[in-house]
């Protein structure tokens, strides 16, 4: 290992590489080589001999940054990245300090860690059992508020204790209560459990928190803005004894707000961190000075942001940002169509060229368009690999031989494939189960000894049993890759997709032969369900160039030589709901994702906006984004009108014509779709529903009610136990026949 490290860095860059000591924020714009700097960082640490590879804790947020930092440490310090111990995500480093002191929370280190569908069902066997109408408060609601409290760093204990105005909020905090403790019974934890108890652990116990205070000589922390307050305590409580903690990122990439993470992390780093130093990363090795120009009169709109100047490394201005105006969403679509043809003649190579959108909704008329064009797509952050029917089947069977006592993996394998073992057995099986305080697996033990259950599914209750005990067995004495192909062959499992006659059972098949391939890559069996808990993305080895379609929190980290950005109208871009539910804050958070998108493009950029969409067959005028205007004109090229008939009307022509029909941007937003996650999910015009006078309602907060008044998408109700209030419509249920 040498010093080489250095000679690539600049001033800046070289300046957080050489301050080891204290707190650092290296505050790294878009494109300034932040993911160099921490690895050079942590080789200068170890190369200066300043602590021990095991005594650096680094984390980060998806496998695929780790494996990245990783690859990219070992090529400088050798053989001594394999004594990186405490080098992974946050759930991760989380899952390996939880298994080792899982006692501490009432736990075994063998716990199971639930997706989210088993998350539901334990909501659910809760909400039942509560005597709880799952109509009403379904259990995602309650998993919303859960995930929520757990962001926060909030047990059941502590949430009474705390200021929180949340709908259902006593009903919810009883139901979180109650599925801890089915958890802790069940010997399993979700995801926000991996950062929730161990938190849990170091704040009851003082020896251990000395212990890893001790341990951690320096923490690193990558992309900060992203952290939630659960990560922030957790850093907080690690760093108290060295304060040799160096965290980067960017405040104007803050982007996930929707899903936890606070930017007051950042923005408060030096008040949190006393003595804390600030290095900016200002010089972007990406993009050209028009695109850069145009992302920093954006962003400079913003108010809550530290500040920094992002200027081009290069020298060459390149092309001027592009604003075009189509007359409507097809036309968009075949606009960009046809410049994606344009680039292929010039060979721009497809991989190369990326269509970020705010919504999901706004993807289909692009997948329309290429299909007709012969143009080759691919569509980010579809449906993963494992969340597929039988790659969960097979998971489960594979967690039941090391832990038998997961009730849900037992429930979902009992008749799969089927056995003749039915509701009423199974119903039979859970009740036992409760009353006795035992597993499903361990009851089923017991009543295949008995006549309580009829003898045809006795004997087949029995024959799965056996099986599971022989291959808990077997398990740790054959290869773990042998040992699923055992339990594919014994349990029935793989014959069955070979006797399915369905158009999909030879693809079923092929995944289940992926997985299996998947699972000789790992050590053991443990390892292979561990990874698959903690993976976030999967990745795909593509050979074929293709055009990238994704949105825009996708986009975050990637690079493209063209981006296409279209949908930028009031409403869509920026979030009508974000604006409606956070004012401000969530405008602000709407431009840092604007920000994110423009500073995706290295050489060419194009904006987009259709000033007509197609909503139920009624033409809707669309109102171009502020944040359009909020683009300094000198990098930007002259708007254009582009419609299918080449008819150069002004933008504001369009406005007068008669056969358009106005809504309110809400009102647009409703009958195009709702939001999950951040991204839009289209709805049945059967879904879309006029909020009108007298007519009766219900509230999830606040009830049953009659509207009294509506004034565009606000709607005034008078309910029958909270009085008046003004609500939003969307989050009102109309009440049939009441």
């Amino acid at each position: 290992m040498n010093a080489d490290y250095l000679i690539d860095l600049n001033e800046a860059q070289k300046a957080a590489v050489l301050q080891t000591d204290g707190p650092l924020l290296i505050l790294a714009g878009a494109g300034t080589g932040k993911t160099k700097v921490l690895t050079s960082r942590l080789a200068h640490i170890i190369y200066t001999k300043k602590s021990f590879p095991s005594n650096i804790l680094a984390v980060t947020f998806t496998n695929k940054a780790a494996k990245e930092m990783q690859i990219r440490i070992g090529k400088i310090i050798g053989n001594a990245i394999e004594g990186m111990n405490w080098l992974g995500t946050f759930h991760s480093i989380g899952a390996k300090l939880l298994r080792a002191h899982a006692e501490q929370v009432n736990l075994k280190s063998d716990f199971t860690i639930l997706d989210t569908d088993d998350q539901l069902k334990v909501i659910k066997e809760v909400i039942k059992a509560a005597g709880i109408d799952d109509k009403h408060f379904p259990p995602r609601f309650f998993l919303s508020f859960i995930e929520g409290w757990k962001n926060k760093g909030l047990t059941p204990e502590k949430i009474l204790n705390h200021p929180i105005d949340a709908i259902g909020h006593e009903k919810s905090v009883t139901i979180y209560k109650n599925y801890q403790q089915r958890l802790t019974k069940l010997n399993c934890v979700d995801f926000g459990d991996l950062l929730l108890l161990p938190l849990k652990i170091l704040q009851n116990n003082v020896d251990l928190l000395n212990r890893y205070q001790s341990l951690f000589s320096y923490i690193l922390v990558d992309e900060y803005q992203d952290t939630n307050t659960v990560q922030y305590l957790l850093l907080r409580l690690l760093s108290q004894r060295n304060r040799n903690i160096a965290c980067v990122g960017d405040d104007d990439q803050s982007i996930y707000g929707w899903r936890g993470a606070d930017v007051n992390n950042i923005l408060n780093f030096e008040k949190d961190f006393e003595g804390a130093k600030i290095i900016r990363l200002e010089t972007n090795y990406r993009s050209t000075k028009n695109i850069l120009g145009a992302a920093r009169s954006l962003i400079s709109f913003n108010k809550d942001r530290l500040g920094k100047d992002l200027s081009a490394h290069s020298i060459d201005s390149g092309n001027k940002v592009k604003i075009r105006s189509l007359w409507s969403a097809e036309d968009e679509a075949r606009y960009i169509s046809d410049e994606i043809a344009s680039l292929k003649i010039n060979k721009i190579n497809l991989n190369e060229i990326a269509i970020l959108v705010r919504a999901s909704f706004q993807m289909r008329e692009f997948e329309d368009r290429f299909i007709i064009n012969n143009i080759p797509y691919r569509v980010i952050g579809g449906p993963r690999f494992y969340e597929r029917q039988e790659i969960r089947d097979v998971i489960a069977y594979l967690q039941l031989v090391i832990n038998p006592d997961n009730d849900l993996k037992f429930e979902r394998i009992i008749n799969t494939p089927r056995r003749g073992i039915g509701e009423t057995t199974l119903r039979l099986l859970i009740e036992t189960s409760r009353t006795l305080g035992l597993s499903l697996y361990q009851v089923s033990k017991k009543l295949v000894q008995t006549d309580e259950i009829k003898p045809n599914t006795r004997v087949q209750l029995s024959k799965l049993i056996t099986m599971i005990d022989g291959w808990i067995e077997k398990n740790g004495n054959m290869d773990h890759v042998n040992l699923t192909q055992i339990i594919l062959e014994e349990s029935g499992y793989i014959a069955m997709w070979e006797n399915d006659k369905s158009p999909t059972s030879e693809t079923r098949i092929e995944n289940i032969k992926e997985l299996i391939g998947q699972i000789s890559e790992f050590n053991s069996l443990n390892e292979f369900l561990e990874h698959i808990s903690l993976v976030l993305e999967i990745e795909n080895d593509e050979t074929i160039d293709k055009v990238n379609i994704m949105t825009l929190h996708s986009a975050k980290g990637l690079e493209f030589d063209v981006v296409f950005i279209p949908g930028l109208e009031e409403g869509v871009f920026p979030n009508q709901r974000a604006l409606d539910e956070k004012g401000n804050i969530g405008l602000e958070e709407e431009r840092r994702l604007a920000h994110v998108g423009l500073t995706r493009a290295k050489n060419n950029l194009q904006l987009l906006h259709a000033q007509n969409r197609r909503i139920y067959g009624s033409w809707t005028q669309s109102i171009p984004s502020r944040f359009l205007d909020e683009i300094s004109k000198e990098f930007v090229e002259q708007d254009i009108v582009y419609t299918n008939n080449n008819i150069n009307n002004s933008f504001n022509d369009s406005y007068n014509r008669p056969n358009l029909k106005k809504l309110t941007a809400l009102q647009r937003l409703q009958a195009a779709g709702h939001i999950i996650d951040g991204d839009y999910e289209e709805i049945t015009s059967d879904e879309f529903e006029i909020i009108e006078q007298n007519q009766r309602v219900f509230h999830t907060k606040f009830g049953y009610g009659f509207v009294v008044s509506n004034d565009h998408d606000r709607v005034e109700v008078d309910f029958e136990k909270a009085g008046k209030k003004i609500v939003l419509s969307s989050y009102l249920e109309l009440v049939k026949n009441g």
